[in-house]
């Protein structure tokens, strides 16, 4: 889906800021955070696409003011609820105030039935797709062109898999990219790779 998780590639935001020793935790509750959803997963409660769509579909002002632990939270508590394992106003009583959910989810779609088979070599372009639902195309490579430089197995297809849909798993394809196709007049001359779905692709 198009939201304002999808930032790769948007300017705006000032230079990334990192560090080599930074913490992977800095609260409990963090750890317990990421505990849960990776035993929600394990229990087949929900998989990694559903999860990641229930992010994506936090209010815009939620997302960008949460922490990353507080984004899985959102997400985790999310689909408990979607799911029938809790009620929202449980979660309210054990939070004492309001405890902030995604919004409902979009519908998802099936492998695209005129997807090809692909090689190394071929020079490809990423379909000008606008999906309601979940979907693994970063939106700054919509549109443009490049060339597979290598084939990963296949995966599940995650317009289906984060919406519970019956799909045929498919391989992604690792595209190289000019950067000065992407961002013609702000970028040094670089390649940039993306591994992109199958279905997200048509020969140029």
């Amino acid at each position: 889906m198009d939201g304002m998780h999808d930032l790769g590639g948007k300017q705006g935001f000032g230079r990334v800021r990192y560090s080599l020793r930074a913490q992977t935790f800095h609260e409990p509750w963090e750890k317990r955070v990421n505990a849960l959803y990776s035993l929600a997963v394990k229990l087949g409660i929900f998989n990694m696409d559903e999860y990641r769509h229930a992010i994506e579909r936090m209010e815009p002002r939620h997302y960008l003011s949460a922490s990353y632990y507080e984004r899985s939270l959102t997400s985790l508590a999310t689909l408990c609820v979607e799911k029938g394992i809790l009620t929202q106003e449980e979660l309210e009583r054990r939070a004492g105030g309001a405890f902030p959910l995604s919004s409902p989810s979009a519908p998802g779609r099936g492998n695209v039935a005129t997807r090809e088979t692909l090689k190394v070599g071929d020079r490809v372009t990423v379909k000008t797709d606008y999906v309601p639902g979940h979907v693994r195309m970063p939106g700054y490579i919509r549109g443009k062109s490049g060339v597979v430089v290598g084939v990963s197995p296949p995966y599940p297809f995650p317009d289906a898999h984060g919406h519970g849909i019956e799909a045929e798993d498919e391989p992604t394809y690792d595209v190289r990219f000019d950067s000065r196709d992407l961002w013609s007049d702000s970028a040094d001359q670089a390649f940039v790779h993306v591994g992109v779905f199958e279905s997200y692709l048509e020969r140029a």
